[in-house]
């Protein structure tokens, strides 16, 4: 009597215990599973094959961290991660994945194991033991723990840790540079700073919030928050251990107000406030060096007939082309604000008086030589200028201000669209004929 047959392999995939799926290494799209692995998501047969990695799978975003993930699964004999899959009901399972790479009639495939561990995860956090539980009541608080030993300077990364940057449980080595290479370069002092301070006990505790890069190459915005916990026999530090959160949602709506805060919303010049806080810290400055700081105020002409012939968008249009046609024309150092309604103030500093009449006189002849389609035959938009420079017209904020603000005002009963100087407060060295009102008429410019 024959033994019966042994079933096929094909067979044996359809019943494994486990969910299989069967994956396109460069799209990461799904080209079969077995039984279990629709049940495990709770799609049919024909409605797996129209999702992915990157739609099954909620830690894996974008197709260059899958990029990545595919080269890690080609270069390890047998890639570990652990995920959640997303369930067709919207719930997510949590799975342990293992794939691996192999190639059939010259075509590349991954095929990977995908265990529930809905049960262990429970069974976990129901253990008895404390510490388990405290470490699990940690990890459920924050979005990774760290633990550095000092004497070895080998570091834990946590799998939530690893898993909020985009790397499986076995990837980045245990090192404290493999931490700090992934800190925003413009962060690193900073925190590293921070963190020798806590360790040498000039700190409590060890706290900043800085950017990290993911696997993706992206920053996220993180609270980092740590803690020395052992010492060694003369009290020298020898293990730090910690947790990270990721903030990044709270710390780009907090930028983002910031950014409302300090900005004028029509055209995206720093407006009034922030000039204030800004004029004041630019005057200590260029006192404390010595160099001379220029002031200038500068007005749209007739713009309430534009607003009454053509109407506030119009309006709107032609503040926002004369805040870009300015901004373009000024020094990266220099500062320009809206200050109100169609008045704008400019900021210069380490400039001469000579070199900013200069200036505002190549300003006034762009804006005047500048098409306003939207304005038709309605005439060129011009400005009316002052202008004062720190020593010369005062040594206050407020006095730049008035002297700027009286010349502006003087340019404008003088005819509009040209340059007035404020009043000289001290000699300034060869500033003949800048009161005559016709010296500060445009003048060639070579």
């Amino acid at each position: 009597m024959q033994p019966p047959s042994l079933p096929s392999f094909e067979v044996v995939f359809r019943h494994l215990p486990d969910a299989v799926f069967l994956i396109d290494p460069q799209t990461s799209s799904i080209l079969d599973c077995n039984e279990a692995a629709l049940a495990q998501v709770g799609f049919e047969r024909g409605e797996i094959v129209q999702h992915s990695v990157l739609s099954l799978q909620r830690d894996v975003v974008g197709i260059e961290q899958w990029g990545s993930i595919a080269q890690a699964i080609r270069d390890a004999r047998g890639y570990y991660f652990i995920g959640q899959h997303r369930h067709k009901s919207g719930a997510e399972v949590p799975v342990e994945v293992h794939t691996s790479c192999f190639v059939h009639e010259g075509r590349e495939l991954f095929l990977s194991i995908a265990r529930d561990i809905t049960q262990r995860v429970a069974t976990e956090r129901d253990m008895a033991n404390r510490d388990v539980q405290l470490g699990y009541a940690l990890s459920d608080a924050s979005d990774g723990l760290w633990d550095w030993n000092l004497t070895t300077n080998e570091v834990f990364f946590s799998p939530q840790l690893k898993r909020m940057l985009g790397y499986g449980p076995q990837e980045m080595p245990p090192e404290l540079q493999t931490w700090a290479d992934n800190v925003h370069p413009d962060d690193a002092a900073r925190v590293q700073r921070v963190l020798r301070e806590h360790i040498d006990g000039l700190r409590e505790r060890y706290s900043a919030e800085y950017r990290l890069r993911n696997r993706n190459g992206h920053y996220l915005w993180v609270h980092d928050r740590g803690r020395v916990c052992e010492r060694d026999a003369d009290r020298r530090p020898t293990r730090v251990v910690g947790m990270v959160e990721n903030i990044t949602d709270r710390k780009n709506t907090e930028l983002a107000l910031q950014e409302i805060a300090a900005h004028d919303v029509l055209t995206g010049l720093l407006n009034r406030r922030e000039c204030e806080r800004i004029l004041q810290q630019q005057l200590d400055l260029c006192r404390r060096l010595r160099v001379p700081m220029g002031v200038c105020l500068f007005d749209l002409d007739w713009f309430k007939r534009v607003n009454d012939r053509f109407g506030h968008a119009v309006g709107d249009t032609v503040l926002r082309g004369v805040a870009r046609l300015v901004k373009d024309q000024v020094r990266s150092t220099d500062y320009l604000f809206r200050w109100g309604g169609e008045e704008f103030l400019m900021l210069c500093t380490d400039i001469s008086l000579h070199d900013l009449i200069l200036l505002a006189h190549q300003l006034r002849g762009k804006l005047e030589s500048a098409v306003w389609p939207e304005l038709g035959d309605a005439g060129p938009v011009t400005c009316s200028f002052g202008v004062a420079v720190f020593p010369d017209h005062g040594h206050t904020v407020q006095d730049l201000f008035m002297s700027a603000d009286s010349a502006l005002y003087r340019a404008k009963a003088n005819g509009r669209n040209r340059v007035e100087c404020g009043a000289t407060v001290q000699p300034a060295g060869d500033v003949s004929g800048l009161d005559d009102p016709q010296a500060t008429q445009p003048q060639p410019l070579g």
